[in-house]
C-alpha cells in the first residue's frame, strides 16, 4: 500500500499503533483493503469486524 498518494494522505498514528499491537496472528489474517479502512477511519468491512471482535470495545459501557 503506498500511503504517499493515498488521496486521505498520511494514516492515523493512533490507529497504526492499534494495528501494530495486535497478535501476529491476527495481523496475519488482515487484508490490505481492511488495513487501509482502518488506518484512515473508513467504513470498516465485516470482515474486519468479525476478525478485531475480541479487541473492539463498545464505547456505550
Amino acid at each position: 500500500m503506498d500511503t504517499k498518494n493515498h488521496p486521505k494522505g498520511k494514516p492515523d498514528p493512533q490507529r497504526m499503533a492499534i494495528l501494530r499491537s495486535l497478535p501476529i496472528d491476527v495481523k496475519q489474517q488482515i487484508t490490505g483493503e481492511e488495513a487501509q479502512a482502518f488506518l484512515y477511519g473508513e467504513d470498516l468491512p465485516e470482515s474486519l469486524l468479525e476478525k478485531l471482535k475480541d479487541y473492539l470495545v463498545d464505547p456505550g459501557t
